[in-house]
């Protein structure tokens, strides 16, 4: 045999496939499990979710659910503790939208959050436009009007009880200093509802402020000075630059406060607890009143009050995420 027929019988000898010990040939190397970091990725995206879902489920959606049985159902006192309530369906709806109380809780709950809006966000407009100047006291005048919003509601609304008192309030001095009467203002059924908006409005005014404030930081310098060039006056330069570049967060701002506003219920009980005589009640404070304020509570009621609360502030949620939508379409 030559060499080169060695060497290929070699070459032959080596390229056999070599048979296991159950006698298969392996004709191919064994790989390394394939490992699959998509699925890992997964479990890790779940892991970081589940606190969030378990919040939202314990303080959110349980809670709504409830309310909603709560308020579908004759409930007393004892079957409120032991259970057995017998379902009623839309009686309670029926019972609350026929109450002689209900007419005027809706006004009020519209007057009070439309008055509240209004003042809080042209006033905090008007702050944070006077804020975008740069002046020496600028940054410790933002902080004391952060104030009211830092205080603690019970704080506030003692606060604005003390000076509206009707015999040993400031508020009151002060007028009959200027030789004005001295105004009730929390026991007259004409002054009670607009006593509380004021105090609403002083604490929201704040939050406008800094919502405002930060979204015309984000407004690019170069536009106001092009329009200054192109002789711009200041009410121009505020109506056709400021203001439109400013409808996103002034929107988002506006939900928030009509969300906050419409279940307002600490400044009001606290300040007049509804009255006098229904004069300053809203939704918050009857459904209140309705489910704990009486020696015999009415549970059902007062839950479904409570619930076309829910549904007010859920409607005008679904108006700004239409109207947010039409206006990307339009972009």
């Amino acid at each position: 045999m030559n060499p080169t027929t060695q060497a290929r019988a070699r070459t032959a000898l080596f390229a056999r496939p070599v048979r296991g010990a159950r006698g298969a040939a392996d004709t191919a190397p064994r790989r390394a499990p394939a490992h699959r970091p998509g699925a890992r990725a997964n479990w890790a995206g779940w892991a970081f979710l589940a606190p969030v879902t378990i919040y939202l489920v314990a303080f959110y959606a349980y809670p709504m659910y409830r309310n909603v049985e709560l308020s579908l159902r004759h409930y007393t006192v004892r079957s409120f503790v032991h259970g057995g309530a017998p379902f009623t369906g839309l009686d309670n709806y029926r019972k609350v939208l026929d109450d002689p109380a209900f007419g005027p809780a809706l006004t009020h709950t519209l007057v009070f959050t439309g008055v509240s809006l209004l003042c809080q966000f042209w006033i905090g407009m008007g702050l944070a436009v006077f804020f975008t100047r740069n002046f020496r006291l600028s940054a410790t005048l933002r902080a004391l009007f952060l104030v009211p919003w830092l205080l603690p509601l019970i704080v506030s609304a003692s606060t604005w009880s003390w000076m509206l008192n009707s015999d040993s309030g400031i508020v009151n001095h002060v007028l009959h200093g200027l030789g004005i009467a001295p105004v009730d203002w929390l026991t007259s059924p004409t002054w009670a509802l607009a006593s509380v908006t004021i105090a609403n409005i002083w604490i929201g005014i704040p939050f406008n402020l800094v919502m405002l404030h930060s979204g015309m930081q984000a407004i690019p310098s170069d536009i106001y000075e092009a329009a200054e060039l192109d002789g711009a006056t200041a009410w121009q330069r505020f109506w056709k630059v400021t203001f439109p570049l400013l409808r996103p967060v002034a929107a988002i701002t506006l939900l928030l406060g009509l969300v906050y506003t419409l279940k307002v219920f600490d400044i009001i009980w606290i300040m007049t607890k509804g009255g006098p005589a229904g004069a300053s009640a809203t939704f918050a404070t009857w459904s209140y009143q309705l489910g704990f304020g009486n020696l015999l509570p009415e549970f059902g009621p007062g839950a479904a009050v409570g619930n076309l609360l829910v549904v007010m502030a859920l409607a005008f949620g679904l108006i700004y995420v239409r109207v947010q939508r039409k206006q990307r379409e339009a972009l």
